[in-house]
């Protein structure tokens, strides 16, 4: 694949697909700027070269109808403020009014296409958008890594119609982070991981258990890890299903000589609720009607001696419910360990994103992904569908066949 570095963008247009899917609070303003941030360098790249940029992105899921709380309107303003100078917001992505805006854009200048997906052949990668889009320029740059791992018009289907391709600085970013971490990571090699459900990240599990010293297991996921070795975890999070498929994972790991690490104790309470009464008890003391909802204080001591001299940390999910004050701490008191550490720290986007903010250890860690399902399916050893087709536009073939939607 080509970079924005290698193409000659004077006087060209640039189509840009970003990822501007930021979180809004509830009168509209954006909570959170940062991948909007994150695209800037790419912008500005182009801008200074002197072609005239086209950036398009989604927002929210609309499910292909306006939405006027979807709109990027307060996108458009946060981007103009950061570039210092004006990004008209179209009122839509394809059609004439649309095509003559673009046309009209002189080099240097830029505008931001309203959200793709309020058509709905965006999602469905569907041809006659994609062409549509296509129509909008010259070169085609994704730097959208948050969206890398669907296969939409505006990132995939596009490319049958673009003679010229690559990727943004972002997007060159995180494929270099998450590529030099999985092929030659420096060692011990660590992998934290949290979450929900053990179905979302059992595959991440199988292949990071080929290539990393030590795994360690929290958040709800662990539940089913611990019923798999005979423990009574009361109402906790657990996937029965997956209880022999757990054991197996902690057998295979241990035959490979991989150092496990799982919650010895943790905070529980008889429901999610930030007022709930809670307690700290070890792992086999949790009663019949009480649920784990957070690591004790016991292994966040564990969790740190096991991480004291590791030198590659991937991060993917927290310990806990973090959203509520009660069952926080956990999240929070490992993104401090991690944000300690003498090694190369990356943090998988989504929800571990937003703990290591809230914990105020951003700054700390090496490189934090714009994207927790393109991260997670790095981790999981799988293609990204918006790769293959660069790949496949890079080299002339066009789209390739048989993309997952």
């Amino acid at each position: 694949m080509k970079s924005i570095r290698d193409f000659d963008l004077s006087g060209k247009r640039v189509i840009c697909r970003t990822d501007y899917n930021v979180p809004l609070g509830t009168n509209g303003e954006i909570v959170d700027d940062r991948r909007i941030r994150a695209s800037l360098p790419t912008i500005r790249h182009a801008l200074d070269r002197g072609s005239s940029l086209v950036i398009m992105t989604h927002l929210g899921r609309p499910k292909g109808t306006f939405v006027s709380g979807l709109s990027l309107a307060p996108v458009a303003k946060r981007l103009s403020e950061l570039l210092g100078s004006d990004i008209p917001l179209l009122p839509d992505c394809v059609g004439d009014a649309a095509r003559g805006r673009v046309n009209a854009l002189k080099p240097g200048s830029a505008v931001l296409l309203e959200n793709l997906r309020f058509h709905g052949g965006e999602t469905k990668n569907d041809d006659a958008f994609a062409r549509e889009l296509a129509g909008h320029g010259d070169v085609y740059i994704n730097d959208a890594f948050g969206n890398a791992h669907r296969s939409h018009a505006s990132n995939v289907g596009i490319l049958k119609y673009m003679k010229e391709c690559g990727i943004g600085l972002l997007m060159e970013e995180e494929l270099t982070y998450f590529d030099r971490t999985l092929k030659n990571p420096s060692r011990p090699f660590v992998a934290v991981l949290g979450g929900a459900k053990v179905s979302e990240k059992l595959q991440a599990i199988e292949t990071l258990t080929e290539r990393v010293d030590t795994m360690i297991i929290g958040g709800g996921m662990a539940f089913t890890f611990l019923k798999a070795m005979g423990i009574d975890v009361g109402r906790s999070l657990l996937e029965e299903g997956l209880v022999d498929t757990a054991r197996r994972g902690i057998e295979s790991a241990r035959e490979r000589g991989v150092r496990l690490y799982f919650p010895v104790d943790c905070v529980i309470a008889r429901g999610i609720d930030s007022a709930a009464v809670t307690k700290i008890v070890p792992v086999q003391e949790i009663p019949a009607e009480w649920m784990a909802l957070d690591i004790g204080p016991a292994t966040t001591l564990l969790f740190k001696e096991a991480l004291s001299d590791a030198k590659t940390v991937v991060w993917n999910g927290p310990m806990g419910v973090f959203e509520l004050d009660p069952f926080s701490r956990g999240t929070y008191a490992l993104a401090r360990i991690i944000g300690e550490l003498h090694a190369l720290t990356i943090v998988g986007g989504g929800d571990t994103d937003v703990a290591v903010h809230n914990a105020g250890e951003t700054e700390r860690m090496t490189f934090i992904s714009t994207g927790g399902g393109a991260s997670l399916r790095l981790l999981e050893g799988k293609p990204l569908a918006s790769i293959v087709a660069l790949e496949a536009c890079s080299s002339g073939r066009g789209e390739p066949s048989g993309t997952s939607r």
